[in-house]
């Protein structure tokens, strides 16, 4: 379906429900810029190709996703017997969790629709999807509080006028509303801030160039492109004051992963002395994986650096091309882990230990634990 493009993309929800079609509609992020595009996905297919042919993408928008789409699947699922349903959801659930290995998100939003399937046993199938439509729906909500608690707890860490660099997108684009690494740009926008924003292009796949860039543009924000190679120059001259990231999977020790060349612009920001922060809703936090050493790194196909982008390859076919899609910033690189339940600091295992055990006892997002 198509979108009106009088309207800017800030006017679409990255990921919605439609229960007449029972479909999840998503915008679909791979024509970006050049064409907005609304697309339905109803079949568990469509829904996996488009978690890992990157329309949508993102760990929040993924976890989101992938709560809608299972629903959407249970339509077809065998509804007379608890069993017959639950052994198809199993089976669903397993493929759609394939599609991103080192997005957490993906598992955590399935996990959770699961823990409703399994709770639900015993009542009719029918009431069972009712519940988990309202989990997925919660999963949601839930991101878009998250996203404006992180917005607030990051904000308090630069100043009007301030410069900040990103890499990759963790944008309004990546989540529901606000995103993560720009929800304190969107927040000091609103607020007149007059941020100056540096965004990496990103390559091979350019997410900074064709989506932060222009969502940031379309909201009216103080952008500037740059080239993945250029962040160091931009520090070195004193332009950023503070670096702001995303991230997909963060270990129990603070190592994060995210979009490939992350690493590298956290040591620029250490050897120049720019602050480098993460910022990580709870759900993108794995205390199961010790360090990033355990953190498994999706690899990605190599036309996407020698053919994408391009009429004809622009390398020879026969060289041989690494092409992983992450990597991870040592957490001594890092100085703040922005959560919806305030910044941790070093040691991160036992800041995250304080968050997880106040988020057991029913905190709400937005009140600062540390």
């Amino acid at each position: 379906m198509g979108a009106d493009q009088k309207n800017t993309i800030m006017d679409y929800d990255t990921v919605s429900l439609d229960e007449e079609q029972n479909a999840v509609v998503i915008i679909d992020q791979t024509l970006l810029p050049q064409t907005r595009k609304l697309i339905s996905l109803k079949t568990a297919q469509e829904i996996w190709e488009a978690i890992y042919f990157l329309k949508v993408r993102g760990a929040p928008a993924i976890g989101v996703a992938a709560a809608y789409g299972i629903y959407v699947l249970t339509a077809g699922m065998p509804q007379d017997s608890f069993g017959e349903f639950y052994r198809e959801f199993q089976r669903q659930k397993e493929y759609l969790d394939s599609a991103r290995p080192t997005a957490v998100n993906l598992s955590w939003a399935l996990n959770r629709m699961e823990q409703v399937c399994l709770a639900g046993r015993g009542l009719p199938v029918a009431e069972i999807r009712r519940r988990l439509r309202e989990e997925a729906v919660s999963i949601q909500r839930e991101d878009i509080e998250v996203c404006r608690a992180i917005g607030e707890f990051g904000l308090k860490l630069v100043k009007p006028g301030d410069g900040i660099l990103t890499h990759c997108n963790a944008g309004k684009l990546a989540a529901s509303r606000y995103g993560t690494a720009t929800a304190p740009i969107y927040l000091g926008q609103e607020r007149g801030y007059a941020f100056r924003v540096f965004a990496d292009e990103t390559r091979p796949l350019l997410q900074g160039a064709r989506l932060t860039a222009y969502e940031l543009c379309q909201s009216g924000v103080d952008v500037t492109l740059i080239c993945d190679n250029m962040s160091a120059l931009v520090m070195k001259k004193g332009w950023v004051n503070a670096v702001f990231v995303g991230c997909d999977r963060v270990a129990a020790n603070g190592d994060a992963a995210n979009k490939i060349g992350t690493s590298l612009a956290a040591a620029a920001a250490r050897l120049y002395g720019v602050p480098f922060y993460v910022c990580a809703p709870t759900s993108t936090i794995d205390m199961a994986t010790p360090t990033g050493e355990e953190i498994v790194i999706e690899e990605r196909p190599a036309r996407e650096v020698t053919d994408l982008w391009y009429t004809h390859s622009m390398a020879p076919k026969e060289v041989k091309v690494f092409n992983p899609a992450f990597d991870v910033t040592d957490h001594t690189l890092i100085s703040g882990i922005v959560t919806e339940y305030g910044v941790v600091r070093a040691p991160y295992k036992e800041g995250f230990e304080k968050i997880f055990a106040a988020k057991q006892n029913g905190e709400k997002p937005g009140r600062q634990i540390l």
